[in-house]
């Protein structure tokens, strides 16, 4: 598959854009080329199509400039080949509100995208919605690991979610590439090993694990330095709150066969969780943070209530 195929199949089977439709691709300086690719797949489809490219952000979740928040919430579809993350944002909340349908690529890259997006995107679905129906409705969900994690999360009256990569209703919001399910839970206790994909370290050595504490929803104890100075410093803005368990996340994607070292590809791998420290006020959550810290970790086991919940694995 080319940048052209997988630009393609997120325009026409993830999006379904449709030729009575506008379209906005939103993109930035460093990630133009996927942005130009995804233009084009668009204007073979419809003539409403235009291209906004601003300035890289100096961190995920920041605001965009006005005028391409205004390009979001004014298009039937939007897609969003950005270096920082638009997906915990609220001009993406505010588009999606407005009737758009919305996905997010945020680090993306010509090697994830071309990986991530050579799945059929109907299998995806149909994996998520096989996780669903073991977790639903459960009161509690323990991940356990040969690495030492052992944590126990409640979503309480949290929604689920699944990211499916199909995104073609009014208001609909994806994360391209695509595929997992995630619960904002109203609590948690333990512990978790990442020992996949964080940033800002990228893919781990072998070895190499990064080491959390949790308690009443709260990190309490973070084993590396970098990642506690972001949430330090995010702390110094919103108080606890950047401490907040932000999510747990479930991996669908079983075209993603190794992790790569980039969490938007790595936490859609099949047979794979994620963790996620700040904010989760776009996924079901109540708190606003200037950050969202995700690691994934590896070979996970997964209790819903006690029972073993089976996961797609490649």
């Amino acid at each position: 598959m080319s940048l052209d195929d997988a630009a393609k199949t997120a325009v026409e089977q993830c999006m379904a854009l449709q030729s009575d439709e506008s379209c906005a691709v939103i993109t930035d300086d460093k990630r133009w080329d996927i942005g130009k690719a995804l233009y084009d797949a668009a204007s073979e489809i419809t003539d409403d199509v235009v291209i906004a490219r601003y300035p890289v952000g100096n961190q995920h979740g920041e605001e965009p400039p006005e005028p391409v928040a205004a390009a979001m919430a004014g298009a039937d579809v939007f897609l969003a080949p950005t270096t920082k993350s638009l997906s915990h944002t609220r001009a993406r909340g505010k588009a999606n509100e407005a009737g758009t349908r919305a996905a997010t690529l945020p680090g993306i890259t010509e090697e994830v995208m071309v990986t991530g997006l050579s799945a059929d995107y109907e299998t995806i679905d149909q994996h998520c919605q096989d996780v669903l129906a073991q977790v639903e409705g459960a009161q509690e969900i323990r991940v356990t690991t040969d690495m030492g994690t052992d944590i126990t999360f409640e979503p309480g009256d949290r929604e689920w979610y699944d990211d499916t990569g199909l995104c073609h209703d009014p208001g609909d919001f994806t994360n391209l590439p695509a595929g997992e399910v995630f619960v904002s839970p109203e609590n948690v206790n333990g512990r978790y090993v990442v020992d996949g994909t964080m940033r800002p370290h990228g893919l781990l050595e072998d070895g190499q694990t990064l080491e959390f504490e949790v308690e009443d929803g709260y990190v309490t104890e973070i084993s590396d330095d970098e990642i506690r100075s972001q949430v330090e410093t995010a702390a110094e803005e919103v108080g606890q709150d950047a401490y907040n368990l932000a999510e747990l996340g479930i991996g669908t994607n079983v075209a993603v066969t190794e992790l790569v070292g980039s969490v938007l590809l790595d936490e859609k791998a099949g047979g794979t969780v994620h963790i996620a420290i700040g904010d989760d006020a776009g996924i079901g959550g109540d708190t606003d943070a200037p950050l969202h810290l995700d690691g994934i970790i590896r070979d996970p086991t997964v209790y819903a209530d006690g029972e073993e919940v089976e996961l797609p694995r490649p």
